[in-house]
């Protein structure tokens, strides 16, 4: 049986989120919902398309609203999304199933994760997308707490995997969130800690300086 790696920490950058836009007349068929208005794609993918994560995950599920007909939906090899129509948002439950342990050694914890799925655009105010376009995207990470030996293999065997991620399309640069935007954001964040460290330096010693000012008034 594969042994786990003591005080080692390893995470997989992941991607997750939904795509929508509305349901055109032609798309239509016999068994399409009359009050559906939307067509949308919900998934779950790695941030770097070359990393292969079949040999971890035996199957992902996608539980969506119980309204749908087989609302538990099984995807045993990539891409892990579905498509479906419908008129609300609710929350899809996306499970990550790996393979038992004892037979691979990878004995690891079955991974959920919770998307509010969105078919309108977030700011009303903003001029929405042709044909009512919404993507919703948003960045997570496994993380595996002492991996097992054949888990760190897995997720350790391509130096490739380190290659930055690339954006699927040009037009989305400001509609997928990517590691470098986190790293953009996390120097942004450094910028700000250190300006509010020096205001609150800068109050700090004008309160000093008028403390000093108002004992020497006392003792005039």
């Amino acid at each position: 049986m594969s042994k786990r790696i003591k005080n080692v920490s390893i995470s997989v950058p992941i991607l997750y989120g939904n795509h929508s836009v509305r349901l055109e007349p032609e798309e239509r068929t016999e068994r399409t919902p009359a009050d559906h208005t939307h067509k949308w794609t919900v998934f779950f993918k790695p941030v770097l398309d070359n990393i292969d994560l079949t040999p971890l995950i035996k199957r992902v599920t996608f539980k969506l609203h119980e309204t749908y007909e087989n609302s538990v939906r099984l995807l045993e090899k990539p891409p892990y999304q579905v498509t479906e129509t419908g008129w609300g948002e609710f929350e899809v439950i996306i499970k990550l199933h790996f393979h038992p342990g004892a037979e691979l050694g990878i004995n690891e914890k079955n991974f959920q994760i919770f998307h509010a799925l969105k078919l309108h655009p977030f700011n009303p105010l903003i001029e929405p997308l042709p044909n009512g376009e919404v993507h919703l995207v948003l960045y997570d990470e496994l993380v595996f707490q002492e991996p097992t030996e054949k888990v760190f293999e897995i997720l350790t065997q391509k130096p490739s995997n380190l290659i930055p991620y690339k954006l699927s399309e040009k037009s989305k640069r400001f509609q997928e969130f990517t590691r470098m935007d986190e790293i953009d954001e996390l120097a942004r964040l450094d910028v700000y800690i250190a300006k509010v460290k020096e205001e609150v330096e800068k109050e700090g010693n004008e309160f000093q300086e008028l403390e000093l000012q108002k004992a020497a008034l006392l003792q005039q």
